[in-house]
């Protein structure tokens, strides 16, 4: 078994199945608020000067949570008996029996990760943005979900898909019994059947009133015919680069100039149902809070957003098979997604176009076919080098859709250049690390020495008026950046 995947399934639960949902999902909730309860109070206690064990780990989490769901702080009752003494018994959490048990263990379980994530990101080892401390999760604001283990017990196992005694298209759960599901499960079942998958396990969700249930595998490897052949280590070609935009979404060229994908109609699903929001939005402010039509206008206008996002993700889905099918060697830029949010005409389509979601789909399907994908780092000047003479160029605007070489003469499309500068950049840095005796450039040095080019003190930003300073070709390490203060690599 080589890769975890999953299946989406709608369900079509009966009304005392979608009671029995409800109640687990409560159940999961309460248990990660009781677990973080539990560590709060265990925090508070340390830092008063006690000598108390903080449960941190979701296996410490779920032992806590385990000892206090029979004490009586979890419930306790009061029993007179004929002479009148009281006697205080502990009785635990009274609906403790009416739910399965590791929907409790796994909610345990993504504390642990919480607490575990937050503990990276403030010591440092953590990329990205600073994640803060876990919150309690409150009814009006989470996402209905658990998620269930696959336990096997005198060799049956505790999910089954497409049950013969529930039909083909089910899934049974424990405590819950078999759910109907509106997808055929038949390829799931195959693998199931031929050894090719195992089901770990099961993650019931609900959102916008549609009940959803995920079945998580381990699969084993792709066929041999699917994969992609390797290659050998001296061999750097094959490279294609990616470039992804806003006028077309993505452009694919190798090394040779020569375009090998382009997809200019993407179907701008939040473009496109606009109208439709701002109208359910505006149906949603003017009902009262807490009223049932407010309730309903909020889920109208949470399918909508629903099906947006259906949509984006079917849509990349298609391309990033096309491109992973095609092509081994894949390179991509690295954007800064959440840079470029800033810009507040540019947000809207860039949120559309779905560029980190698509990076994120290639990537692991790429690694399904034994393929290999790269990211140039930021600031790459992909879009203003030129491909044929590897001189950068000033800043081009938005509107210019064609690069020109003021050196060597060079015209190309502006999306088939920056796609050929990706592809040359990885096939260069494939021959720099194939070879570990090539040393590459200084990327520790002070400023002003090492072998990568720096920009010179007189550099000042083409939107300054001011003359920049003469270009020159790039040989080896990090290429000159110029300033700019608007986005060009689209």
């Amino acid at each position: 078994m080589g890769r975890f995947t999953a299946f989406r399934f709608t369900a079509d639960p009966s009304p005392s199945q979608v009671a029995v949902l409800v109640r687990h999902t409560g159940a999961a909730r309460f248990a990660f608020n009781q677990c973080l309860a539990l560590v709060k109070d265990a925090l508070d206690a340390k830092h008063r000067g006690g000598s108390v064990v903080v449960p941190w780990s979701g296996f410490d989490l779920i032992n806590a949570f385990n000892s206090w769901k029979v004490s009586a702080q979890a419930g306790r009752r009061l029993v007179v008996d004929s002479a009148g003494s009281a006697e205080i018994t502990a009785t635990g959490l009274s609906w403790r029996a009416q739910v399965c048990q590791q929907v409790c263990e796994e909610a345990a379980v993504d504390l642990g990760r919480a607490l575990a994530a937050w503990a990276d990101s403030r010591w440092g080892k953590r990329p990205g943005r600073r994640v803060g401390f876990p919150t309690f999760k409150r009814k009006s604001r989470t996402q209905p979900s658990f998620r269930i283990r696959c336990k096997t017990k005198a060799g049956r196992v505790s999910i089954r898909v497409g049950d013969p005694t529930a039909g083909t298209r089910s899934i049974c759960l424990p405590r819950i019994g078999a759910l109907r599901v509106r997808e055929d499960t038949r390829r799931l079942r195959r693998m199931i059947r031929m050894g090719r998958a195992h089901t770990r396990y099961a993650t019931v969700s609900c959102r916008s009133g549609r009940w959803t249930v995920t079945v998580t595998v381990e699969a084993a490897d792709l066929h041999p015919a699917r994969q992609h052949p390797p290659r050998p280590d001296a061999d750097g070609s094959g490279w294609v680069g990616i470039d992804r935009g806003l006028t077309a979404l993505v452009v694919a060229a190798d090394t040779t100039g020569r375009q090998r994908l382009r997809v200019t109609d993407p179907p701008r699903p939040l473009r496109t149902a606009l109208p439709r929001l701002r109208r359910l939005s505006r149906q949603v402010t003017s009902k009262r809070r807490g009223s049932r039509n407010r309730a309903e206008a909020v889920t109208r206008l949470a399918r909508a957003h629903h099906r947006v996002a259906h949509v984006r993700r079917h849509f990349l889905h298609k391309v990033a098979n096309q491109l992973v099918k095609t092509h081994d060697r894949l390179a991509l830029e690295d954007l800064y997604t959440a840079g470029l949010l800033r810009n507040r005409r540019l947000a809207a389509a860039i949120s559309d176009a779905g560029w980190a979601e698509l990076a994120r789909i290639i990537g692991y399907k790429q690694r399904w076919r034994g393929g290999q994908v790269i990211r140039a780092p930021r600031g790459y000047p992909s879009t203003r080098m030129c491909s044929a003479c590897r001189i950068i160029g000033p800043a081009l605007p938005l509107s210019v859709r064609v690069f020109r070489c003021d050196e060597c003469g060079h015209t190309a499309d502006r999306d088939v250049n920056a796609a050929v500068n990706l592809a040359v950049w990885a096939e260069q840095r494939h021959a720099q690390t194939r070879d570990p005796e090539a040393r590459g450039p200084v990327t520790n040095a002070s400023r002003g020495t090492g072998s990568g080019q720096r920009p010179s003190a007189g550099a000042t930003s083409p939107d300054d008026g001011v003359t920049p300073p003469p270009r020159t070709p790039v040989t080896q390490g990090r290429p000159r950046r110029a300033v700019s203060h608007e986005p060009t690599d689209f």
